[in-house]
């Protein structure tokens, strides 16, 4: 089958991708700054504040989240899944199927998109196998990956949504950090503008549902 152009439709639009099978996709983001640690409370044996000593006068362990992530409390965990739930229900409303992937894939996966931000921005290390690894950065690779493995079994059109953590290692500002929260539609395998509209029409309806 003759390979497309993968258009994103987000709250800014995304730059292009090819992969294979004309696909049209939207995604929309979340982030946020990091929460504070409150004081008070129980601490944990495995862990010891700063200012403080463990029994044998040793080390002390920063109890802040690592540089760019962040801690869900329940109040802040609450809200996210209020907010998850809206996406997952105006994603099932129009007919998307939920799908997932390996928060860690191989390095070559984003490599081949040599001359992108991206590539300059990924968690990559190499694991005790020598496999050159990474955190996914964004969903679209992972996606194309999992359709190539099994396009002669699948049934076009294909209409499937996630809510992937992605990382990027960037400079940092107010409400981007380094880990994020996105909500992917894709459909694959629609020639017309059918899927872009249906796609507009999903957004407009999540906000409608958020008022």
């Amino acid at each position: 089958k003759q390979v497309g152009n993968k258009r994103a439709l987000a709250i800014t639009l995304s730059k292009s991708v090819t992969c294979y099978e004309r696909t049209s996709s939207m995604a929309l983001s979340c982030s946020a700054e990091s929460a504070e640690i409150k004081s008070g409370g129980r601490k944990s044996a495995a862990v010891v504040a700063k200012g403080d000593k463990g029994k044998d006068g040793g080390s002390q362990m920063n109890l802040l989240p690592v540089k760019g992530t962040r801690d869900f409390y329940p109040d802040e965990m609450r809200l996210k899944n209020w907010l998850f739930n809206k996406w997952r229900n105006v994603a099932k409303r129009f007919g998307f199927e939920e799908y997932d992937a390996p928060i860690l894939e191989s390095e070559e996966l984003y490599i081949r998109k040599a001359g992108e931000e991206v590539t300059q921005q990924l968690f990559n290390f190499e694991d005790k196998g020598g496999r050159r690894l990474s955190l996914r950065p964004e969903m679209t690779p992972s996606l194309a990956r999992m359709v190539l493995a099994k396009r002669n079994g699948l049934s076009f059109p294909l209409k499937w949504f996630a809510i992937p953590q992605c990382w990027r290692y960037e400079r940092m500002t107010r409400g981007r950090r380094r880990e994020h929260y996105q909500w992917n539609m894709d459909i694959w395998g629609v020639a017309g503008v059918e899927a872009e509209a249906e796609l507009l029409s999903a957004i407009v309806t999540s906000f409608q549902d958020m008022g």
